[in-house]
Order: structure tokens, then C-alpha cells, then sequence
């Protein structure tokens, strides 16, 4: 029999055992579809926060609040500082009436917060862009102080803390997500290993007589690690599926929460899917390799002894 021709017979007595099984079976295919379906949500939520962070980093500005009524002098004695900075891509004036109008947009219902002043409320200011990859800290820190020390100079407003915070959040949701998936999958090996020594057994007395008549081990052993294949197949692909159809309804109710948002507006690649499946297979193939790499096969219903032995 060709190796082509063995495939064939492992993939039809795994589908007769899995349709025979089916209860244990479906445990076992479900067991590796919330596997991987908590881990893609992990993976899914670290990606696009991942994602957002990488966005705002590049477009995050260094704001220097200049003092009410400063002197157009003292104006370009700060802007001179400013481009001195390290990495410097872009300055920008911010003039106190143009500041008031991003005010309002941004925020209309606090209008009246700028009604009732005889000047401008808000100070001018410079927006400053730099190429946040090429700073070194130990020229900007120094650079950053002597700027924030200037006399007609208010308030520097720095968004690198919180950026540096958000990144340690999704760090740490990575870390988790990569620690809950091992365990999850540890859980799904072990429901598939039980699953196929449970049908190895039930099918011991045919095992014997396919031994009797000189089947090789690779024969006998076959249908039991496609079986395990196919449940893992199947739990990862209800898992992406499961995955897409979540995003897709999320992103119809969402509508424009910031928090949802961050967390649904990109999916996982499609290589990231056939990872996840691949993952799914690959953890059921091992169930099966690990449930019956001590298991006499050959042993008969009158020869049970040999099973206790091995538990």
C-alpha cells in the first residue's frame, strides 16, 4: 500500500471514529475552539493596541506653552531653543485666537468656559514634531530641562509618559495572552490525549487482530493521530470563525466608542488565521501522539492487564 493510499485509510477511519464519538469528540474540538478563541481575542486586543500606539507615537507633539504677553524677542529666543532639539522634524506657531478655535472643536460643550474674557484665554504656543524613533534620551532629557527653565516659558507638555505607560499595558497584555494560551492549549492536549486513549482502547480487540495479520505500527497508529489532527483542525477553524464573525459585529455596534474602537479596528492578518489553525491542528496531533506513546496497541480484551499497567 502506497504512503497515498494510507493517508486515505487514516482520514476514513478517523472520520468513522470521530462520527462514532461524537459527543467525545465534539468536548474535544470545543475544548480547542475556546483555546484559541480567548487567545486570538488576547492577540486581537495586543495587536490593535499595539497598532494605535505606533499611530499616536508618530503623531505626538512636544507642546511649549508660552507666558501670557511675551515679547516677540523672547518668542524667537524660545523658538531658537526649539530648534535646537534633537530629531527636530517640524516647529509650528500656535497663535492664542487659533488655539481657541481647536479649543472649541474639540470640545464644544465647554464653550462657555471662553466666554466672558476681555483677551484670548488661552496662551500661545509652539508645537514641536520630532522623530520620536531617533531620539536618544540622554540628548533630549538635558535639551527638554533647559527648555522648560526659560523664563517665557509656561508649561512643556510631554506625551512620552503616557505613551511609555500604554506600551507597558500591552506588554503586559501580551505576556498575559502568551501565558493564558499556553495554558489553555496544555488543557486542550490533555482533553484530545484523553479523548483518543479512550477510543484507542474501545478499539484494542480490532488493534490486536490488524497485529496478528503483520500491520505496522505506522498503520495501526495512523487513524488514531489524523483523529486528533482533525480535532484540533476543526476547534481552529470554528475559533477563527468565531473570531471573524465577533469582529465584524462588534465593528457594526461599536459605532464611535473610543474604547471599542482601539480594540476592533484592525483583525488579525491572514496569516495570523492560518497560524491560529495550524496552532489548533498542530495541539490536537500532539494529543494524539502523547496519549499513545506508552500504549501497547496490541494489547486484547484478554489481556486488559495490559492497559491498567500503563495508566
Amino acid at each position: 500500500m502506497s504512503l497515498f493510499q494510507a493517508l486515505i485509510y487514516f482520514f476514513r477511519e478517523a472520520a468513522v471514529n470521530l462520527v462514532r464519538g461524537w459527543k467525545v469528540s465534539l468536548l474535544a474540538i470545543l475544548t480547542i475552539t475556546v483555546s484559541l478563541f480567548l487567545g486570538g481575542v488576547f492577540l486581537l486586543a495586543s495587536e490593535n493596541l499595539r497598532s494605535r500606539l505606533d499611530q499616536w507615537r508618530d503623531e505626538s507633539r512636544l507642546v511649549v506653552y508660552l507666558d501670557t504677553g511675551v515679547e516677540a524677542a523672547a518668542r524667537q529666543r524660545v523658538r531658537a531653543l526649539i530648534e535646537t532639539a534633537p530629531a527636530l522634524v517640524e516647529v509650528q506657531i500656535i497663535e492664542p485666537d487659533e488655539a481657541s478655535e481647536r479649543f472649541l472643536r474639540a470640545f464644544p460643550s465647554l464653550a462657555d468656559l471662553l466666554e466672558g474674557w476681555g483677551e484670548e484665554p488661552l496662551p500661545a504656543s509652539f508645537e514641536v514634531r520630532l522623530d520620536w524613533s531617533q531620539v536618544e534620551k540622554e540628548r533630549f532629557d538635558p535639551w527638554l530641562q533647559g527648555l522648560s527653565a526659560d523664563v517665557a516659558v509656561t508649561m512643556v507638555d510631554d506625551d512620552r509618559d503616557w505613551l511609555e505607560q500604554l506600551e507597558a499595558a500591552v506588554i503586559v497584555l501580551e505576556g498575559l495572552a502568551f501565558v493564558l494560551g499556553l495554558v489553555l492549549l496544555a488543557t486542550a492536549v490533555f482533553t484530545i490525549s484523553s479523548v483518543i486513549r479512550l477510543t484507542a482502547y474501545l478499539y484494542h480487540d480490532e488493534i490486536a487482530v490488524m497485529r496478528l495479520v503483520g500491520a505496522t505500527e505506522f498503520f495501526i497508529r495512523g487513524p488514531f493521530y489524523i483523529e486528533g489532527f482533525l480535532q484540533g483542525l476543526g476547534g481552529g477553524l470554528l475559533a477563527t470563525g468565531l473570531l471573524a464573525g465577533g469582529h465584524r459585529l462588534l465593528t457594526h455596534e461599536a459605532g464611535d466608542v473610543l474604547v471599542a474602537s482601539m480594540l476592533i479596528d484592525r483583525f488579525l492578518s491572514p496569516g495570523q488565521l492560518v497560524a491560529l489553525v495550524a496552532l489548533g491542528a498542530g495541539a490536537g496531533l500532539l494529543g494524539a501522539i502523547v496519549s499513545l506513546r506508552r500504549e501497547n496497541l496490541g494489547a486484547t480484551a484478554e489481556n486488559p492487564e495490559e492497559w491498567a499497567e500503563q495508566e
